[in-house]
């Protein structure tokens, strides 16, 4: 009698500890549904992200609290019990640099550089939303060339569909990033394979801010993102396990100092530690940051 009691008791915390929860995001205008919307649970790394239709899945336990985050609408805290139909406001996003007149585009200057073939150390996503974020210093260049024109970022896929996010933040007092610098949201598709990922950037007229600025990759977890492999763990001898991650993976590149930062747990964190935990001579004990290229122009 006794061990039933237990087995009833543990199977209703297994079952409190790990329930699988769906939802709706809406607009609370047009009542439209909001895709690529970011949703963690309150202090902890899980999270998930609605899709094109604006559904999602998120294992949590209905005490927990869910953050909801999208470029254009205001973030929101809401009870896990309560995630049936989550409908996020519009919010305008103030804008602190007043563009007044468009570009010239007579002039441009590049900031930043990599070499595709010397690169095989990546960022990547595990199973919760991820954002990382390198800062650009401005620059004397910058205050003649001040129109963000393209980007090139190194990319790795498992999928030909994958997706990320392109954000691009002022920065805070303490160094953090802050506010966005663009209201439009900036989805970018990847192609499979190690590639040189280019964007456009001039129909956005976005300048950049005389304290310098961030540009950062948002992971999203949707099932176009979604792929399978298999690993090994340490003392575990050839055993394979199963894993599952969310593309893309983006390219690093060692510096000597640190301009990157991860938003994690729902909050900024500067990656100001180096790497040693590789054999490679090139990154070890080095601090890593995105492998970009910013072209500017006037």
């Amino acid at each position: 009698m006794r061990n039933k009691y237990w087995f009833w008791m543990l199977l209703f915390a297994f079952q409190f500890s790990f329930s699988q929860l769906k939802g709706v995001v809406k607009d609370s205008i047009s009542g439209q549904p909001i895709p690529y919307v970011n949703i963690w649970v309150e202090n902890e790394n899980i999270g998930t992200t609605s899709e094109l239709d604006g559904t999602f899945t998120i294992n949590a336990t209905s005490d927990k609290v869910l953050v909801f985050s999208a470029l254009g609408f205001a973030s929101k805290k809401i009870k896990a019990d309560k995630i049936e139909s989550v409908v996020l406001k519009n919010e305008a996003i103030a804008l602190h640099e007043v563009i007044i007149a468009p570009p010239k585009h007579d002039s441009e200057i590049v900031i930043g550089n990599y070499n595709k073939g010397s690169i095989n150390h990546y960022f990547a996503c595990g199973t919760s939303p991820f954002i990382v974020a390198k800062f650009f210093p401005f620059t004397k260049e910058m205050e003649q060339h001040s129109f963000l024109k393209s980007l090139l970022v190194l990319t790795k896929a498992e999928k030909e569909n994958a997706k990320f996010v392109l954000r691009f933040f002022e920065v805070n007092p303490d160094g953090s990033p802050g506010n966005d610098l663009t209201a439009q949201n900036i989805v970018v598709p990847i192609k499979k394979g190690k590639k040189n990922t280019s964007i456009d950037l001039e129909s956005y007229k976005i300048k950049v801010p005389t304290n310098g600025f961030f540009v950062a990759v948002e992971w999203l977890i949707i099932e176009d993102n979604r792929y399978e492999y298999q690993f090994t763990k340490v003392n575990e001898g050839s055993k394979k396990f199963d894993g599952i991650g969310f593309d893309p993976r983006v390219g690093i590149i060692p510096s000597e100092e640190t301009s990157t930062w991860e938003y994690y747990k729902g909050k900024w964190r500067n990656n100001n530690f180096k790497n040693s935990q590789t054999e490679s001579a090139r990154y070890k004990d080095k601090y890593l940051e995105l492998a970009m290229k910013l072209t500017l122009t006037n």
